[in-house]
């Protein structure tokens, strides 16, 4: 086979210069056009070892698809938009979610994009564009509400589409999500059975379907306990840290202060002890935590926060491949949602 790092060009006329393609890529490997057209689509009737090697030549002389003649002929764009949300309350949330869909898109002809969805809009606006538009093939967002006007549109437009938490919509659509009743019921126990005797719940915001979920999960669980209960006021886990210190402190410094703290996340979690330590207050002693897990930042804190874990790479990852499904014409909602249980509780920092 030819040397693909030094293509020489087909009229002899020396190293090629212009943009590598289909004709390149099957001059050097002595494949048919078709078959390297197939073989770089992962087409199962070419062999794995011919599928490869077409891979290894394409990547050593830097092809790239034509997309525009790519969308003209297949109707398909062969990309993937992402809304994602600047918010700060789960650390690496961003990173994490990408680095699984990264994961589940290796092999395939498929692209991210991204696009931000700002925190006091649903962004529809964003979603009509990508789907009107033909920007991409399917869509991922997060940050659901129980009648999402996004998961609506997307769902009367038939466009594919994955979305990270649910909806109370009567029409069921593709997800995944993490069992947030599940860690708030299994968070708020464990801080009774520490011997607690009135838990607080920050929650999620209130407009978002996975804020329900927390707050039903605690309610659940301080109802069975029969105990006093305390849901902080003011503040849910998208204000700032400064805010949620602030507002810690000044509870404990008023009568009855609670004397255990369910946290969504690691923000949430580190401002909750800063404001307890204002107030002279060591965690373990006077109070105890059990936070939402999503990096290792937790990891650091002495005395250790109980944690429960959510996987956030594993999250994209099951995004990813339920998307290309629905992208493939998979109708079936069984194979299309998933609901990711908390894992190992109660690590002590992992």
């Amino acid at each position: 086979m030819p040397n693909p790092s030094k293509p020489s060009s087909p009229s002899g006329g020396g190293t090629r210069s212009a943009k590598p393609t289909l004709r390149t890529i099957a001059e050097l490997t002595g494949l048919a056009v078709t078959t390297v057209s197939r073989a770089l689509s992962n087409a199962p009737q070419i062999s794995i070892e011919t599928r490869k090697r077409v891979h290894q030549v394409a990547a050593e002389i830097g092809y790239s698809p034509d997309r525009a003649a790519q969308r003209l002929k297949t109707g398909r764009t062969n990309v993937i938009a992402v809304l994602l949300e600047p918010h700060e309350e789960i650390l690496g949330y961003g990173t994490s979610l990408l680095s699984g869909l990264g994961k589940a898109m290796q092999g395939t002809a498929y692209h991210l994009i991204v696009m931000p969805n700002f925190l006091n809009s649903s962004n529809i606006a964003a979603v009509n564009y990508i789907m009107r538009n033909g920007m991409a093939d399917g869509l991922i967002m997060s940050r659901t509400e129980p009648l999402d006007p996004r998961v609506k549109l997307l769902l009367e437009n038939d466009f594919p589409f994955v979305t990270h938490g649910r909806t109370e919509l009567s029409t069921a659509h593709p997800f995944v999500d993490y069992d947030n009743f599940t860690f708030t019921y299994a968070a708020t126990k464990r801080l009774l059975a520490k011997g607690r005797r009135k838990p607080a719940l920050i929650s999620g915001p209130s407009r978002f379907t996975f804020g329900s979920h927390i707050l039903h999960g605690f309610m659940t669980a301080v109802r069975e306990a029969g105990c006093e209960f305390e849901i902080i006021s003011d503040i849910d886990l998208d204000h700032p840290a400064g805010t949620i210190r602030d507002r810690i402190a000044r509870r404990n410094r008023e009568p009855g202060p609670p004397d255990a703290y369910v946290c969504g996340g690691e923000v949430c979690a580190l401002a909750t002890i800063t404001g307890m330590s204002d107030c002279g207050l060591t965690l373990g002693k006077e109070y105890d935590i059990v936070a939402k897990q999503t990096s290792q930042l937790l990891s650091a804190i002495q005395p250790s926060v109980e944690s429960i874990y959510e996987d956030l790479t594993a999250t994209g990852e099951a995004m990813g491949r339920i998307l290309l499904k629905r992208i493939g014409g998979e109708t079936r909602m069984a194979d299309l949602q998933v609901l990711l249980r908390p894992e190992e509780p109660f690590a002590a920092g992992r």
